[in-house]
């Protein structure tokens, strides 16, 4: 959680330098852009520690709030000094990429199940047939021929 935090408060100072040295609020992309994938897995890793019984409450409800000043001040930043509609297509952007990350985490956690799935059909196999070898030596070694 700190990790997550310490990126949103470094991409946010370099949002902040932007404007205040007179630069594009553009030139700051890629600060934005880390924001909110800071944001989202701050956001995504609170909500992990819900479900469990050993989260620190106040760590993360004032990591969170921290989060929500920034972003307001952000959206200020925004229509102060970003173009007509910024704010609304940052929020567009927003939902876009996290919809294609989820999607991402969903082809990851599909591809890591057949790998599984692939790994234990030929474990599987590969113990079948070791079972058929010795059952085959033990007859032989017996003579016990069929």
């Amino acid at each position: 959680m700190l990790a997550e935090l310490a990126a949103i408060n470094g991409a946010f100072a370099i949002i902040k330098s932007t404007i205040a040295n007179g630069k594009e609020l553009a030139s700051a992309g890629q600060a934005i852009a880390d924001f909110a994938f800071a944001k989202e897995d701050l956001q995504a890793k609170a909500s992990k520690k819900k479900n469990s019984t050993f989260g620190n409450d106040l760590q993360e409800f004032m990591a969170l709030e921290e989060v929500k000043k920034k972003e307001a001040e952000l959206k200020s930043i925004m229509y102060l000094y970003g173009r007509y509609g910024l704010w609304e297509d940052w929020v567009k952007f927003q939902a876009d990429a996290r919809r294609k990350r989820q999607e991402q985490i969903r082809k990851a956690r599909l591809k890591r199940d057949k790998i599984v799935e692939i790994v234990g059909i030929v474990s599987l196999s590969a113990v079948i047939l070791m079972l058929i070898s010795a059952i085959g030596y033990v007859i032989m070694r017996r003579k016990l021929w069929l």
